[in-house]
């Protein structure tokens, strides 16, 4: 044994004993008899670790504490139960006689024998009754992870205890730090629960890697608030442009004012969400669809008209011109006399100025380029964000919400279309690199997942459905490209079950613990029964009696954790001060 080994054991001795192993116990999960020192102490939630000999060797297993029972069998006894009744307590046995019981639900093992780095291991013998059990302290976790010092991140804490729990979030790619493929994550709790700041500290995260793209799509636009002009918001203020940018990464934030859509595909269906045609007596979904396909097809064949410059009164008029001709108005009603002759009277009589500026410019700016403002094609944009020649990739936050959509046409559906170019554009990258066997290496950040993924949709909502094919498709297959998806969505029962099924990491935070959340929960979790009891004593952070003793508690499950190799579910509470996060991730200094 080496003198490393000792340097842990002396640790571990001068940790707080806690308990024995007890009986009965198994390789899942032990019994503990909680010591007569420790059972005024809380320890739900605690981490605790006890030695054993194993193949020769000194192992040690580390796990949660989820349970404490406790256990009189003198006051189960009727006689003493009626004594108890009459007299509310006997002193002979009330108390004394009292036994507690906690359960253990061991996630991690490591052994040492002769290298200099503990390996992991498994549990496979239960140790003997009276084994020490004591809790986990930092310089413990320092100890046994001192040879994956630089990887380590911390979100928080153990849940309800002092330790940090040490995560590591691995970039795609291979070689130092990499997980060789890409993994899908998930972060899922009611609103107020801490998802979005959870998600905000996990891209700080990867944002270590100077090879690793990052691509946050932002329906509500909170995390480009964030970034835009470092003015962060809400409570847990972090400053991520500083923050990014100190790692050398650059930032840039598109809004949807600073995008421009490249697609003569995008301009057919966002015509038909505007009320261009219905101004032309067209009514009908089918009619409208139809007359959509047509004359966009005409101004695309047209020399006259390109996509950059039909917010130009000039190239307006051309398209005009192209609603007069008999042969577009023909194949719009093709066998409808009245129809196409009410259509006709309806153009004649329309104010081209009018529609000129009420309809036709919203629509035209989102496909107008003007370099000097700083706009971007969704294809340029990509590509600067995905270059592997960078020596160090961007951050790129696409702020889609309808505060930014100011003088254009902008609803839900043109929300969906334009989300759709974006997550198809970067497939397709992802897929072209592949097959030059390079690796993207890039993570797509997804805020409100449970409304472009639903698992229920309305028969008419055609925009959504596609942007769902496009994110299943996506989760099943972009992995292998290294392009990882971050989906974060306030349900479980919610979000489509392929894209459930996929994901590789989760992260639950409270508000899943009632009806058919609670029932997919248990779905993805498995038996672990008492992990599921102990999530349910999660508190709503909002009933605390001030901002800063504020819990935002989580049970992550998946590879995040050397601490949770084996499967089993780990809980933290995360940092509530930006202060605690920054320094216990090395970050104070960017303060």
């Amino acid at each position: 044994m080496t003198d490393q080994s000792s340097d842990l054991d002396q640790i571990v001795d001068q940790a707080e004993r806690i308990s024995v192993v007890g009986s009965p116990s198994t390789t899942a999960q032990l019994s503990l008899d909680i010591l007569g020192s420790a059972v005024s102490r809380k320890l739900v939630g605690e981490l605790a670790l006890f030695r054993y000999l194993q193949d020769t060797s000194t192992h040690y297993a580390l796990g949660q504490i989820t349970e404490i029972r406790l256990r009189n069998i003198w006051h189960e006894d009727p006689t003493m139960r009626s004594l108890v009744r009459q007299r509310g307590r006997v002193d002979a046995v009330s108390e004394r006689q009292d036994t507690h019981l906690g359960q253990m639900m061991i996630s991690a093992v490591f052994s040492q024998e002769t290298t200099d780095r503990y390996e992991p291991s498994i549990l496979g013998t239960v140790p003997s009754t009276g084994t020490p059990v004591n809790l986990v302290t930092d310089p413990v976790l320092d100890e046994l992870l001192r040879a994956y010092k630089e990887q380590m991140f911390y979100l928080g804490q153990v849940y309800g205890s002092h330790p940090k729990l040490p995560l590591w979030f691995k970039h795609f790619d291979r070689g130092p730090d990499g997980a060789g493929e890409a993994y899908h994550l998930g972060i899922f709790g009611k609103t107020g629960s801490g998802k979005s700041v959870l998600a905000k500290m996990i891209l700080l995260a990867y944002a270590r890697y100077p090879k690793m793209s990052l691509l946050v799509i932002d329906p509500q636009g909170e995390f480009a608030k964030d970034i835009r002009a470092n003015e962060p918001s809400g409570e847990f203020q972090l400053p991520m442009k500083d923050l990014i940018e100190s790692k050398g990464k650059r930032t840039l934030v598109l809004s949807v004012r600073n995008l421009v859509l490249d697609r003569w595909d995008l301009l057919r269906q966002i015509l038909a969400e505007s009320r261009f045609f219905r101004e032309l007596q067209v009514m009908t979904r089918d009619k409208v669809d139809t007359a959509c396909d047509q004359f966009t097809e005409a101004m695309r064949k047209s020399s006259d008209i390109k996509l950059a410059t039909l917010h130009e009164r000039r190239v307006f008029d051309s398209a005009w011109e192209l609603l007069r001709q008999d042969r577009l108005r023909n194949k719009i009603y093709a066998r409808e006399g009245a129809a196409a002759e009410r259509f006709e009277d309806a153009v004649n009589d329309a104010d081209p100025d009018a529609i000129y500026q009420d309809i036709w410019l919203p629509v035209a700016r989102l496909f107008r380029e003007d370099r000097q403002s700083g706009r971007r094609k969704v294809e340029e944009a990509l590509k600067w964000l995905l270059n592997t020649d960078e020596p160090v990739r961007p951050v790129l936050v696409i702020d889609v919400s309808k505060e930014q959509a100011h003088n254009l046409l902008w609803n839900d559906t043109i929300q969906s279309l334009v989300i759709k170019r974006l997550l198809e554009g970067v497939t397709v990258i992802a897929e072209s690199m592949y097959k030059e066997s390079e690796s993207l290496n890039a993570l797509v950040i997804i805020d409100e997942a449970h409304r472009l993924a639903p698992r229920d949709l309305s028969r008419d909502d055609d925009a959504t459905r596609d942007v769902r094919s496009v994110l299943i498709d996506a989760a099943r297959t972009t992995r292998k490209y290294g392009l990882g998806w971050l989906f974060i969505s306030q349900t479980l029962s919610s979000l489509h079950h392929e894209i459930l099924q996929q994901l590789r990491i989760f992260f639950f935070g409270f508000g899943l613990g009632l009806g058919q959340e609670f029932q997919s929960l248990r779905q993805l979790v498995g038996s672990s029964g008492t992990a599921l009891d102990l999530y349910q004593l999660f508190r709503d952070p909002h009933s605390a009696l001030d901002i800063s003793s504020r819990q935002y508690s989580f049970m992550t499950i998946g590879p995040v954790s050397p601490l949770s190799f084996s499967g089993s579910p780990l809980f933290l509470n995360a940092f509530n001060s930006v202060e605690a996060f920054l320094d216990a991730n090395g970050l104070g200094e960017h303060r």
